[in-house]
């Protein structure tokens, strides 16, 4: 077993290459990321799937699999998922068949993901909707975080049961600074009393019940001037110690543009993995690299052993076992047993 994986990769196409099988075996990847350019169909992608567990049967599969806009796979038999904020607006008619519905939305998509051999979806978005985020928008729940906590917690639920995990994103919040963290360095001046009372309640409401979270790359200067997912004040000191958080947390992708910009000029992505390592988090993605050859996951790799042999930074002896917690502990039901499968029925008569 490895003493630390923190890697999560991408690999370029549908069927994997000789270099993604070696950047699989690299002893610090301990995670895959799938894009909707991995699919082209169900069959497919459980083969895919299948192959990546020969190779590393320890190695999470990952997507960014919410519903709404953010839903990677969409064909060949795949549920077209509602966006989250669809539930909220049920909610303001009947909040108790919302929760059922979102525990409905919860489960049909771990149980179509985890048919075909997905461990994980990065979801839900725990993001509360101020108005001027357009990448959140439509993927939070609502503006009020007590309506966003119970309706996540329902859809927790949902994955839970049909054997998949969760990481609630973005922490603190995404949602109250207008600019995109894939392309600029938002900024959120609010201060800290402000945002604990409003856009943290969610992590502080379900502290006994993530599993996995994943840090904004929004930079709020009143509590630190490093963004949340390069921060021990916010990752050690608040998420941990105030909120008594003990699963797993990624960085968000450290390919984008609000990932490596900490203060001069920007980072290398091993520089900025480091940072992320040491203030907290437990692993560390890099997105959509490997099509032109890969040198950016390979120069990670490297890069980030020889910081680990030179001591620039060190594991949380716990990061590991967060990592594998997250594995489904049950094998998942085949796709044309899930089809037949009375708790999947009943589930797609209950989406909003």
């Amino acid at each position: 077993m490895n003493l630390h994986a923190p890697v999560v990769l991408d690999v370029a196409g549908t069927t994997l290459t000789a270099a993604d099988r070696r950047r699989i075996a690299h002893p610090l990847t301990g995670g895959l990321i799938l894009f909707a350019h991995n699919f082209e169909s169900r069959l497919q992608l459980t083969a895919l799937c299948a192959e990546i567990k020969t190779l590393r049967p320890d190695l999470l599969i990952c997507v960014d699999h919410e519903g709404g806009r953010v839903q990677r796979f969409r064909t060949d038999g795949f549920t077209a998922l509602p966006a989250m904020r669809v539930l909220g607006q049920q909610w303001m008619h009947d909040p108790l068949a919302a929760t059922d519905a979102a525990s409905a939305l919860g489960f049909v998509l771990a149980a179509e993901l985890r048919a075909c051999g997905v461990d994980l979806s990065f979801a839900p978005v725990l993001d509360l909707d101020h108005g001027p985020s357009t990448v959140i928008g439509e993927r939070a729940f609502h503006r009020d975080p007590r309506v966003t906590t119970l309706l996540a917690k329902s859809v927790m639920h949902g994955l839970l049961r049909a054997g998949m995990a969760h990481c609630g994103k973005h922490f603190p919040g995404h949602g109250h600074v207008a600019a995109d963290s894939h392309v600029a360095v938002p900024v959120d001046r609010r201060s800290l009393k402000a945002i604990l009372a409003d856009d943290a309640r969610p992590y502080e409401w379900l502290g006994a019940t993530l599993a996995a979270v994943m840090p904004a790359h929004v930079v709020y200067p009143k509590v630190d001037h490093r963004p949340a997912g390069f921060s021990e004040r916010w990752l050690k000191e608040i998420l941990r110690g105030r909120f008594g958080f003990t699963g797993a947390v990624f960085s968000d992708d450290l390919g984008m543009a609000g990932a490596r910009q900490l203060g001069g000029s920007p980072l290398t992505y091993t520089e900025a993995a480091g940072v992320a390592l040491n203030a907290g988090c437990d692993l560390v993605l890099l997105c959509n690299q490997s099509a032109d050859g890969g040198a950016a996951v390979d120069g990670l790799l490297a890069g980030l052993a020889q910081a680990q042999a030179a001591g620039h930074w060190q594991p949380d002896p716990d990061s590991e076992q967060r990592r594998l917690a997250l594995l489904p502990q049950t094998p998942p039901l085949p796709w044309d047993a899930l089809m037949h499968d009375a708790v999947y029925q009943h589930a797609l008569e209950r989406l909003p």
